[in-house]
């Protein structure tokens, strides 16, 4: 995948830590000049700021630049696309993933009527609108490069219960909305699919996970098990299918479908980080 992306535009929205510093990461190690968005500035609890990811982004081989931007504010979000229309004239990757995990977690696991009416507007503002509203400044931009790709960060809460009504919802709405703008941008040469990562150890679920007294760390799922974080996916990993995406020219091919990242790691034969697909046990 090296130099793959070389001359590419990219933005990656919600990409300080986690799934969207891992994708910002991948698409870095293509080659691609990548604005990474999200709040942090300055190192906080978890690990990772803007300008971190940036700094790793150029390391590998691209170029990172870092756009503080609060996804709940259009002004800001508008903002970040002027930006780009101005320095690069075109976006040929925009990568949706900002999405309120954080705040979830003391969510987790509740019924629809124990949670705040607060929820319902963070899970589907951060999330499923806050992915239309980036895709609505960012198409001219897309249109500008005769084409590309926008991948929207969803998750199999789409399809069957997760966690709590509210997610599931929002999830849902994301991967509809993805099939109904591939219809509307398949004339325009642009793809949109919906990608469905597997858990991903990320800072904030290594921060969830327990120790075990024989070396693991685990996460405990409610009503499945404790879950050893080994098996789970690098954030790279889910960067990896993004990248491998971006890079093919038959993307139109697998425009308005949701595709897991187990899929696409089959159909472009890429691997974790540690050589293994996610569940695989490494060779020592």
């Amino acid at each position: 995948m090296n130099g793959a992306l070389a001359g590419k535009i990219a933005v990656v929205t919600g990409a300080t830590r986690g799934v969207g510093k891992g994708i910002a990461l991948e698409l870095g190690t293509a080659g691609a000049t990548v604005y990474v968005t999200g709040r942090t500035a300055e190192p906080g609890p978890l690990p990772g700021t803007l300008a971190e990811t940036a700094a790793e982004v150029t390391a590998l081989g691209g170029t990172g630049i870092a756009v503080r931007c609060d996804h709940h504010d259009d002004a800001q979000v508008e903002a970040v696309f002027a930006r780009v229309a101005e320095e690069a004239g075109r976006l040929d990757v925009l990568v949706n993933n900002v999405f309120s995990a954080p705040d979830l977690a003391a969510w987790l696991n509740r019924p629809f009527w124990d949670l705040p009416l607060t929820a319902w507007d963070e899970v589907l503002g951060i999330g499923a609108r806050s992915h239309y509203v980036a895709s609505v400044f960012a198409a001219p931009l897309l249109f500008a490069a005769g084409g590309g790709l926008i991948a929207n960060i969803s998750s199999s809460g789409a399809a069957a219960y997760q966690q709590n009504t509210v997610y599931g919802v929002g999830k849902a709405a994301v991967d509809k909305m993805t099939a109904d703008m591939a219809l509307e941008l398949r004339d325009r040469g642009v793809a949109a699919v919906s990608i469905w990562p597997g858990l991903v150890r990320t800072e904030l679920l290594a921060f969830a996970g327990r120790p075990t007294p024989d070396g693991r760390t685990v996460l405990d799922i409610p009503g499945a098990g404790e879950f050893d974080l080994a098996a789970a996916e690098s954030p790279r990993f889910v960067g990896r299918g993004v990248a491998a995406l971006a890079a093919d020219p038959a993307v139109l091919t697998r425009s308005g479908r949701v595709h897991t990242t187990t899929d696409l790691a089959t159909h472009y034969a890429f691997t974790d980080l540690d050589g293994t697909l996610p569940g695989e046990v490494a060779a020592s």
